[in-house]
This record gives C-alpha cells, sequence and structure tokens, in this order.
C-alpha cells in the first residue's frame, strides 16, 4: 500500500454550519454548548463511590519489536477535568466533586488488594483528567501512592501538557528508581481543529511540556486522534493523523497511542447529525497505524477499545485481529 500523500495542500479546517460558527468564536459560549450536549447522569454520578477506582485491567502492552510487558491499568474515581474536550466522555464516570484527601491512596490500595494484577511490572494510574490537577489529587496523597508503586517498574500517569510543572518533578522525586511516564493527549497539529477541540491548548504548549519531561529523564506518550470531527474528508484525516504522529516523534514522544475518534458524549452526536463528524473508516485507521509502525520511531499503538462494536460484517474481525497482531509486535502486516 502507498504511504500516505504528503503534499502539504490541504484546507484549514472550517464549521460550515451558521449557528455553530457564532458559539466557536467564543470559547466560553463553545465550552457551555459543550456541556449542554451532554446526556443527564447526574444521578449516576452522585452515586459514584470515591473509596474504589471506576475500572482496572491487566493488559500485555509492547515496549519493543515483540517485547511485552504486563500492566496494570487503575482507572481512578476522581472529579471531572476542568477541561472540557469536544470529543472527551471520560467524565461519564467521574464524581461530581473533587474526592476527599486518602481517597487515591485507598483506590489504589483496592486496586492492589489481591492477585489479578500480580507481577504486573508497569502501573497506569489514569484518572479522567490530569494527575497533577491539585484539584483531583492533591500533592499530600503523593507519599501514600507512591510507597504502593514499590514493586513496579513505571508508572504512567496521565495530564494536561499545562499542568506539566513542579507537582511533576515531586512525583518523580517520591518515586525514586521507579522510571515516570507522563501521557498527555496531543489530539492534533490541525491548529484550527486543535483550537475547536476546547483543549486549551497548542503544539507550543505541548513541545514545552515534553522538553521538560525530557529534560528529567521522563518517559512521554501521546494520544492521538485518528479523524477529528470538522475533517470530514478521510484522506485529508488521515494525512493529519500522520503529520501529528510525525510532530510527535519530533517532541521526543516515545509511545504514541492512535485513537479512533468516536461518539459517545452527546457534543459529537450533535456534529454528526450536522454531517461535521463520522468515525475514521477502516482503510484510514489501518494507514494512519501503518504510517507510526514503519517511522520505527518510537512504539505506536492502536487503541482497539470500542473498535469491534464497529465492524460491520463479518469480512471485517480479520483486520481487527491483525491491527491487535500488529500492535503486539509492532511491525507492519501486509495482506
Amino acid at each position: 500500500m502507498d504511504e500516505p500523500r504528503q503534499t502539504g495542500n490541504v484546507s484549514e479546517g472550517s464549521v460550515q454550519d451558521s449557528s455553530l460558527k457564532e458559539l466557536t468564536a467564543v470559547p466560553r459560549m463553545w465550552d457551555a454548548w459543550i456541556r449542554q450536549m451532554r446526556p443527564d447522569l447526574s444521578q449516576h454520578r452522585a452515586a459514584i463511590s470515591t473509596e474504589v477506582p471506576s475500572h482496572q485491567l491487566v493488559e500485555f502492552e509492547p515496549i519493543g519489536a515483540g517485547r511485552l510487558v504486563k500492566t496494570l491499568t487503575v482507572f481512578l474515581t476522581n472529579r471531572e477535568c476542568p477541561w472540557h474536550c469536544l470529543m472527551c466522555d471520560l467524565w461519564r464516570d467521574t464524581s461530581p466533586k473533587s474526592v476527599p484527601s486518602g481517597s487515591i491512596p485507598t483506590q489504589l490500595r483496592h486496586a492492589l488488594n489481591g492477585d489479578r494484577g500480580a507481577d504486573s511490572r508497569h502501573l497506569k494510574l489514569y484518572n479522567a483528567g490530569s494527575f497533577f490537577d491539585a484539584g483531583a489529587i492533591p500533592v499530600s496523597d503523593y507519599g501514600a501512592i507512591t510507597t504502593q508503586c514499590h514493586s513496579f517498574k513505571r508508572v504512567i500517569v496521565e495530564s494536561h501538557p499545562r499542568l506539566i510543572g513542579t507537582r511533576t518533578d515531586l512525583l518523580q522525586e517520591q518515586l525514586g528508581t521507579i522510571e515516570l511516564e507522563v501521557a498527555m493527549g496531543l489530539e492534533t497539529v490541525h491548529p484550527r481543529i486543535l483550537r475547536l477541540l476546547n483543549k486549551g491548548m497548542d503544539t507550543d504548549d505541548f513541545r514545552r511540556a515534553a522538553d521538560r519531561l525530557r529534560g528529567r529523564g521522563v518517559r512521554i506518550r501521546a494520544f492521538i486522534l485518528v479523524k477529528p470531527p470538522f475533517l470530514t474528508d478521510e484522506s485529508e484525516a488521515l494525512e493529519w493523523t500522520c503529520r501529528t504522529l510525525d510532530f510527535a516523534w519530533e517532541a521526543g514522544v516515545d509511545v504514541a497511542s492512535l485513537i479512533p475518534t468516536r461518539a459517545g458524549n452527546g457534543a459529537m452526536e450533535e456534529l454528526a447529525r450536522r454531517g461535521l463528524f463520522s468515525p475514521p473508516q477502516w482503510s484510514t485507521v489501518e494507514q494512519a497505524f501503518r504510517h507510526g509502525i514503519v517511522s520505527r520511531k518510537g512504539v505506536v499503538l492502536m487503541d482497539l477499545w470500542n473498535l469491534g462494536a464497529d465492524v460491520a460484517s463479518d469480512s471485517e474481525i480479520p483486520l481487527l485481529c491483525r491491527l491487535a497482531e500488529m500492535n503486539r509486535m509492532q511491525a507492519w502486516i501486509a495482506l
């Protein structure tokens, strides 16, 4: 298969719907619209316990060609992220208010109390927001968290690029010899669409955060969207995904996680109704993955979560299995 074209002749992206044009022109109004599109989950969120994690799973994640490491991922119950990203659905299982001090160490203790994640070498602590958000995870809890990480070689946390700073340094210091990896949402380097995603950041913010992390020897993971909203043309969506991957490698990213953009938060369904969003086609997903793998500049992962639900026919199941095998082997497997 051919490499995606890199002509540089791509559109700047636009909002064709006149009613949305007015909203997107004012960040405060756009933020409000995104939240107004949400389904009412107030009762569900009010009933969420802050003493146990919302979910946990064990997976074998590649760290190189054919090399896998057992990884325990703990989805910590936490408050909603202060940024309301257009495509985000992680707020659905968050607490409507900040969790009390001591809650996060208790949740971690609950997750580690058992043999499900026994012998895991890496630990992901994902909190549906930013680990370094002081309103989400109190700095006073860092010590109680890190003392429970002694059996792991690496701890991976997530953060908004603009929150990389002294709290990051503190966590790294308290982890001691345990490696720290920080996952940040880069999403896309398309300047207009990145603004429309309501992330409150630009590529310069990401690069500055990456520079700081690299300077302290912290590993970097980036989340990249495959076909974000407003990029309705498949070839254009592929090109911008490839450009974003190239930017990530240049910024020093060690692991790039490709996420096929999905609906599920209200705003994305409304954009789909207006013809401004559709999930990526399988060919776009496949070629974006190929671009990352053949570059051989870092580990590239295709997030297969929920992709199986979108399989149109039995004939496409082999492709899903092939993508999973390429994830594992970190090598392109041609048909």
